[in-house]
């Protein structure tokens, strides 16, 4: 169950805040989970953010800052020092610190850097800062537990001790060998019902799922997703093992994609969110609003081309906004059903075989609605002659936008272009114009 406040609450804490409630304050928050905190946060300013960070314990301070929104983050952290970040640095993991580091100036990033007090982390951090957002490395953490081969198991547990200090949760150990390089896993309860002076490699499992550093974030996610795991190694070209990468960072990416997914399928041309300015926010979707206008234009000229048909039968007017509508309807569930598959990987099987079933369905469906139609026209008009255009065109429209709403996202998706870009203004567009098109095509065709 999510948290939720008031504005009520809101204004409470402000004025505490302003009052210098110190006590309430604390005790207010006292025992509330992170993410909690975090979502308060979200509803003040970021003056208030600061006082309330700072009566904070570090540890706990440090997991806000990790849950928070980053705009919200951003905002607030500029009014904290160098000095005064490195506190909250040295109790994050490295990749989340890496992350909030990244969005920072450069001279700020190495005066945080330079000011913590924790080495190792202040090492991991720095490697980590080497790798792109939005592959392996950047989502990986640099804190693990690892055990050479040639241990015994009181060695490996001992390790386990000293290298869990530095870890949230241990899912697993790794098995390395003198030069890191990974060779297996081990779990944690063979290590605790083993014998003390049993080796290692007598208990190690060798086969294990791992990515290497440079594989893109969504790759790593389909991965942990088809394994069903929590957590996976990530290892360089020559198989060393660099860190691991646990399931919360893969949950924030698959909800980053589908967020962008759904951004593109409304028609907006870059990632905007609720803080943007209203100019950056009319920017993002002017693009794809002009490419319908300009669609509009184009149908409204095309139009212009069949005065004789319409002349003849004014009545065909009348079914335009049903063969665009339906064109467009068909090809957005085309195209929404083909850009699920292929981001859950569901899209297999041999191409043709894929086809014949969008063939079929397309058929089915057409067959269906003609024949609604033609039965409509039939009851509430005696104009044959126009049942048949209409009902024509709507199944030809309905094989069509079936094809164009399947096909378009897989090409996209071949060229490396998110394919959710064909769910949205741009297959509807597509389908309006060729809608209008057939529809007049096969009544001049039809009527001659």
């Amino acid at each position: 169950m999510s948290f939720e406040f008031s504005n009520k609450y809101l204004k409470q804490l402000s004025r505490a805040v302003e009052q210098e409630e110190n006590e309430y304050i604390i005790n207010e928050f006292d025992g509330m989970h992170s993410a909690d905190i975090s979502t308060v946060m979200e509803g003040l300013s970021a003056e208030d953010c600061k006082y309330i960070l700072e009566l904070l314990n570090p540890s706990v301070g440090a997991d806000v800052i990790s849950e928070i929104e980053d705009d919200t983050r951003n905002n607030f952290l500029t009014l904290f020092t160098p000095q005064e970040l490195s506190k909250y640095m040295d109790n994050t993991d490295s990749d989340d610190a890496a992350d909030i580091l990244n969005d920072m100036p450069v001279k700020v990033r190495e005066e945080v850097l330079a000011s913590m007090n924790n080495n190792e982390k202040v090492q991991y951090i720095i490697d980590l800062l080497h790798y792109e957002e939005d592959c392996a490395g950047g989502l990986m953490a640099k804190e693990l537990v690892k055990a050479n081969i040639n241990w015994n198991v009181s060695q490996c547990i001992e390790e386990v001790r000293r290298q869990g200090q530095n870890v949230d949760k241990i899912y697993t150990v790794y098995v390395v060998d003198d030069h890191d390089i990974l060779l297996g896993r081990i779990s944690m309860k063979k290590l605790l019902i083993a014998n003390d002076l049993t080796k290692v490699a007598d208990l190690y499992e060798p086969e294990i799922a791992k990515v290497y550093s440079y594989l893109d974030e969504e790759e790593v996610a389909d991965i942990m997703q088809h394994y069903d795991l929590e957590v996976i190694p990530v290892i360089n070209v020559q198989g060393r093992l660099l860190g691991r990468i646990t399931i919360d960072d893969v949950v924030d990416v698959i909800t980053e994609q589908a967020e962008k997914d759904q951004q593109a399928m409304s028609g907006l041309s870059e990632d905007v969110e609720e803080t943007d300015s209203l100019i950056a926010m009319a920017r993002a979707r002017l693009p794809w609003l002009i490419v319908g206008m300009s669609g509009g234009l184009l149908g409204a000229n095309f139009l212009g081309g069949f005065e004789e048909e319409l002349s003849r039968i004014p009545a065909m007017a009348f079914f335009i906004p049903l063969i665009t509508a339906t064109g467009g309807n068909v090809g957005i569930q085309s195209s929404t059903i083909v850009v699920q598959s292929l981001a859950s990987g569901g899209f297999q099987g041999s191409a043709m075989n894929r086809y014949l079933r969008v063939l079929v369905i397309a058929i089915l469906n057409g067959l269906t609605l003609a024949a609604l139609v033609y039965g409509f026209n039939m009851i509430f008009s005696d104009n044959h002659q126009l049942a048949i255009v209409v009902s024509f065109a709507l199944f030809s429209v309905i094989m069509i936008a079936s094809f164009m709403g399947t096909i378009t996202p897989l090409v996209l998706s071949k060229f490396g272009i998110n394919p959710a870009l064909a769910s949205g203004p741009f297959i509807t567009t597509c389908n309006d114009l060729i809608g209008l098109g057939v529809y007049f095509m096969v009544a001049k065709a039809l009527l001659h």
